[in-house]
């Protein structure tokens, strides 16, 4: 900024209109920063209904989707955010929550999990909502394009998304990767939010050993796999811990 301001002295057309569009993409920024609860969730919400409407939704009378919400019935909510779920028909293994309590699984990853390991990845992914990683995630994608593409607002009135941008940051909600710390906290909270819904915890244990087994047998590898374990070291200390805490709790671990 200092330059420019030299620049702008020595009286350089070209650097004053630099100059502006520095100021006004700080000003944008600045209006991100402040971005209100509503705003964000606007926000939130445009995100998810482009990805439903770019994505191939299963309907409720197919086999997935029943299946899904046999699994989930009596998941209404997560620490007061209410919770939704649908089916996405892709061949990738992955699911993701959004801040709004969204939850999204693949149809590729309900084939290779029985239904206490997709609940288990389910308890996971609600964890993150519920400890406002996915919230934290999302805004760093808005500050990115802020910076990018001036997404800011205006008043009380969010600025309006182009359609690239919203699939900006819908792939940044599907692929959101978080640190080990935050990873461990979405186990606890996740297996926390299971129990309390009379779920078993195991199912959490179980999926993360098939990742594991599935990487380490065949090499085949996910998006989901390299989304949720940085290290093998560290997956194998977190199904530890999980295990060791159903057995200490009292859970029975299922027959697979």
């Amino acid at each position: 900024m200092a330059v420019a301001l030299c620049l702008v002295t020595a009286g350089d057309a070209s650097a004053q209109l630099n100059l502006k569009k520095l100021a006004g993409a700080a000003a944008k920024t600045a209006q991100a920063v402040t971005l209100t609860d509503e705003q964000m969730a606007a926000y939130v919400k445009e995100s998810v209904d482009w990805m439903d409407k770019h994505n191939p939704v299963l309907p409720e009378d197919d086999p997935y989707t029943q299946r899904l919400m046999k699994l989930t019935d009596g998941l209404k909510e997560a620490d007061g955010i209410p919770l939704n779920f649908k089916v996405y028909n892709v061949i990738d293994v992955n699911a993701f929550a959004c801040p709004d309590g969204s939850v999204r699984v693949f149809s590729s990853l309900m084939d290779i999990m029985n239904d206490d390991e997709l609940l288990g990845i389910i308890g996971h992914e609600i964890g993150h909502v519920m400890k406002h990683h996915s919230k934290k995630a999302f805004k760093t994608s808005l500050l990115t394009d802020a910076l990018k593409d001036g997404i800011g607002a205006t008043g009380n009135v969010a600025a309006a998304l182009t359609d690239s941008q919203l699939g900006a940051l819908g792939s940044g909600l599907v692929n959101a990767k978080f640190s080990q710390k935050q990873e461990k906290e979405a186990d606890d909270c996740g297996y926390d939010f299971l129990v309390a819904n009379g779920r078993n915890p195991w199912g959490m244990v179980m999926a993360f050993e098939k990742f594991l087994n599935m990487e380490q047998e065949s090499g085949a590898k996910s998006s989901y796999i390299d989304k949720m374990f940085s290290s093998h070291p560290e997956t194998k200390d977190r199904i530890k811990r999980m295990s060791q805490r159903a057995t200490k709790d009292g859970f029975k671990r299922p027959t697979e």
